[in-house]
């Protein structure tokens, strides 16, 4: 099983700062789950690329464990610049 949960291709008018700023690469993201592993665990993966260098990204494969701790890092992030963690 694979299945993609959420992309984000990034769009240079949402982020001027980082579309104009040479040393920033703008990246896509995207997040799918697959179980196709030789232990057949399932993992979350996190893919994250270079704009304009489609399949050059990489690709972390997560246990659920480090998808958690991944998790929790981001909402103690936006906790730290003064944004709502959400749930």
């Amino acid at each position: 099983m694979r299945r993609s949960i959420d992309d984000h291709p990034f769009d240079p008018t949402l982020d001027p700062v980082v579309a104009d700023d040479p040393d920033l690469t703008p990246v896509s993201w995207g997040v799918a789950i697959s179980d196709d592993y030789d232990d057949g665990e399932p993992r979350v993966i996190v893919t994250v690329e270079e704009i304009g260098r489609r399949g050059e990204g990489l690709a972390a494969h997560l246990l659920p464990d480090e998808a958690r701790r991944v998790r929790r890092a981001l909402r103690d992030a936006l906790k730290e610049v003064g944004e709502d963690p959400g749930a």
